[in-house]
């Protein structure tokens, strides 16, 4: 019996270091169409499932070459990738992510290497509409000048659930999608059986450190600033309790439209 031997050409190994999943920040729903995703020394590719894998990072330059197991330091989730994310179609608002690594392999649930963690996307100004959603779009601004502050948090929150979120853009503009909200619904007055929408309120956060601003002027010629605005929405709303806010009650319908005008007093 002949003994065949086989020679190596070519080899490629690498190790993932973890994966992004973009979502739509309306829907929760994976995006199909393909996402700038950058960070500084980091290598990311998308697969064919839709995912962003990060491959290597200057930071974590050891666990390239190891495969057995992964290094010992830094310890799992010890350092941050900071991660900027542009939707070259313009139909979702850029934004900044991060994510801990390494991840750990053996870590259960969301915090596991095998699970891609989720970052949500929110919808431009002019992002279409789903049927029976309901449309806040708000302009945001400063109450000193008009200004239009780019980056701010919207949070639509009734009965103490937040039903949806968004981001402003450089314009100040930001539109916030409702999914959800019952063409009718109990109502607590006794008077009326159902009603046809529901008591909710619009809040507004914004750090100035990280927002835009940019004068009404420029806003309304059309004179967009050299950098557009780029925010963590979960930063903003980690911090929430520390930034200038203000909040408009509303009254939500399906398949309805609200336009608001939002002023904060800023430091």
């Amino acid at each position: 019996m002949s003994v065949r031997e086989f020679r190596e050409l070519e080899r490629h190994e690498w190790r993932v270091l973890g994966a992004l999943r973009p979502v739509d920040g309306t829907t929760g729903l994976a995006l199909r169409s393909p996402v700038d995703i950058s960070g500084e020394g980091a290598r990311i590719v998308r697969n064919r499932s839709g995912l962003y894998v990060i491959h290597e990072w200057s930071r974590l330059a050891a666990h390239a070459a190891a495969f057995d197991a992964p290094p010992a330091l830094p310890a799992p989730g010890s350092e941050v990738l900071e991660l900027v994310l542009r939707d070259p179609v313009g139909r979702y608002l850029s934004r900044l992510a991060s994510i801990a690594l390494p991840r750990d392999p053996e870590a259960a649930g969301a915090d596991s290497l095998f699970v891609a963690v989720d970052v949500p996307l929110y919808p431009s100004a002019t992002a279409d509409l789903g049927t029976n959603w309901t449309a806040v779009r708000a302009s945001v601004t400063d109450n000193a000048d008009g200004a239009a502050l780019g980056g701010a948090l919207l949070r639509i929150v009734a009965a103490g659930e937040v039903l949806a979120r968004g981001i402003s853009d450089w314009r100040g503009e930001a539109l916030v999608p409702v999914v959800g909200v019952p063409v009718t619904t109990w109502s607590e007055d006794e008077d009326a059986v159902v009603v046809s929408s529901i008591a909710a309120t619009v809040e507004v956060y914004f750090d100035p450190a990280l927002g835009t601003r940019t004068p009404i002027v420029d806003v309304r010629a059309g004179r967009q600033p050299a950098g557009v605005p780029l925010v963590d929405p979960l930063d903003l709303e980690t911090r929430r309790a520390a930034l200038p806010t203000t909040q408009q009650n509303v009254s939500l319908a399906a398949r309805g439209a609200l336009n608001l005008n939002l002023g904060l007093d800023l430091p």
